[in-house]
């Protein structure tokens, strides 16, 4: 009920600004004794009948928080009492970088939108693993990871493997970014050649710890260029696919910003994002689980993506624009959805569509 009030703050600031603010506020917050435990009650999610595992993760209910929001992992036990289900820390690299000039990040309020050219800034593999090693417990952690920007791409390789290597002993699973179109030449490796060799090397490091390997992939490919993509990724035994990084078009998109460089997501992506969906879950054919991402704002747009066939979703942007309620805002709606179709449990939604 607050947050509009809040919102209109926030919003008189730079949006980098304020999400720095945000993050300091809240960690000062659950610095206070007993804060933790009021927080996790004004946001608690519905759970009844919302329980999902995805690659052997447990997960209390479908929605989760995408990377870019928690970059250095610095708000995480933050967004658990936000009474996130799962949470991506990233996208971090191998060396800290400052990522790209500022301003870098711009809000597209009429459509509830935002473009970001943050460009990985992040402080480094270790000092991630290092402030993951006291990590929140009793929810899904996954890791981000993409190269530097001063790597050539024929190396990429290399920097991708050595952020797993760090940082795969704390997550419970690892996500590849190939798909952010703010480091030049990144999408690249979406390219089948350049794909077998980061999946090879991948798997070969993964065979002591034995974690999950999600793939992040671009809204922005062709069919064809899918077909490539998935078909490479399942012969390499990944383990699930998450659907979609940011876009670069602006499908309707009329704000003072539109024209900024960078990734759009929120709303104005919805429609791409959930194309890319229904593709994605017609190559994969059920072999794997796909996290849906990229302008989901409504509990409707959950029980779509879910009936579509992602067996997860992910949001930043909601958050951004109705506040911390987000995720209770779209579980308990989910779930009063769930009554009205006299569905008991999440699994019977997802991949419903097809099932009819």
């Amino acid at each position: 009920m607050l947050y509009p009030l809040l919102r209109s703050a926030l919003f008189k600031l730079d949006p980098e600004a304020a999400h720095e603010r945000t993050v300091r506020t809240l960690n000062a917050a659950l610095a206070v004794p007993g804060m933790a435990t009021i927080i996790k009650n004004m946001y608690r999610p519905a759970t009844r009948g919302m329980q999902t595992t995805i690659a052997g993760m447990t997960m209390a209910h479908p929605v989760g928080l995408a990377a870019g929001f928690d970059k250095h992992a610095d708000v995480t036990y933050g967004m658990a009492c936000l009474g996130f289900s799962h949470i991506e820390v990233g996208t971090v690299t191998p060396r800290p970088q400052a990522g790209n000039p500022k301003p870098r990040m711009f809000r597209l309020a009429p459509e509830h939108g935002l473009i970001n050219r943050m460009g990985f800034n992040s402080d480094g593999m270790d000092v991630v693993a290092q402030r993951l090693a006291n990590r929140p417990t009793g929810l899904p952690i996954g890791i981000n990871v993409g190269k530097n920007r001063d790597t050539a791409l024929d190396a990429a390789t290399a920097d991708y493997v050595a952020a797993y290597t760090r940082l795969a002993p704390h997550a419970d699973y690892v996500a590849l970014n190939i798909s952010s179109p703010n480091t030049p030449g990144l999408r690249q490796l979406h390219e089948t050649s350049a794909l077998q060799e980061l999946l090879g090397a991948i798997r070969d490091a993964n065979t002591t710890l034995h974690k999950p390997i999600f793939l992040k992939i671009s809204p922005d490919e062709t069919p064809a260029q899918l077909e490539q993509v998935i078909a490479t990724a399942l012969d390499y035994g990944i383990s699930g696919i998450i659907a979609t990084n940011t876009t670069i078009t602006r499908p309707g998109v009329q704000s003072t910003h539109a024209n900024e460089a960078g990734g759009l997501s929120g709303a104005p992506l919805n429609a791409l994002s959930m194309a890319t969906l229904r593709t994605v879950v017609a190559l994969t054919e059920g072999r794997v689980p796909i996290i849906s991402v990229g302008g989901i704002s409504t509990a409707a747009d959950v029980y779509a993506r879910l009936k579509a066939g992602a067996s997860a979703v992910q949001i930043y942007t909601a958050m951004v624009y109705s506040g911390p309620a987000v995720v209770a805002q779209l579980t308990w709606g989910l779930a009063a959805l769930m009554r009205r179709d006299g569905v008991k449990d999440i699994t019977q939604v997802i991949g419903s569509d097809h099932a009819s």
